[in-house]
């Protein structure tokens, strides 16, 4: 059984970002399984650098269309990313110098991240895009 299931509470209903969320989702759960089945340590090196690679992309495409159209709360969200970003890149930083990190603080930081993020800040943009055609 996966970590997160994908439902309701976490669509945007703007497809694009839904299914980059999808995404991001999946990776937490890849982690998740890797974890139950004792190979988190193992795959963590190419897990962290998937998020970190897969955010930037994300963040960088939901700013776009934030800017393009004039999201009245572009900067607070695109603050967010960068908080957001600079967090998982300390944690990867941090793996990829030898420190040994607890998977489970890392699962339980990307669960609480992704699943605050898409149901706070992300659903907050929903409405305006909508407003714009874009769906």
């Amino acid at each position: 059984m996966a970590l997160i299931e994908w439902n309701q509470s976490l669509k945007v209903d703007i497809q694009q970002f839904d299914d980059q969320h999808r995404q991001l989702v999946a990776m937490v759960n890849r982690l998740h399984q890797a974890l139950k089945d004792g190979q988190a340590q193992d795959l963590l090196d190419e897990i962290l650098a998937g998020l970190v690679d897969y955010t930037r992309v994300h963040f960088t495409e939901e700013e776009a269309l934030m800017e393009q159209y004039g999201y009245p709360d572009y900067q607070q969200h695109k603050q967010a990313h960068v908080d957001l970003v600079r967090q998982v890149e300390d944690i990867y930083t941090q793996f990829k110098n030898g420190k040994q990190l607890q998977p489970i603080n890392i699962m339980q930081f990307l669960v609480n991240w992704l699943t605050s993020h898409i149901k706070g800040e992300d659903k907050k943009y929903t409405a305006f895009f909508q407003s714009k055609g874009i769906v």
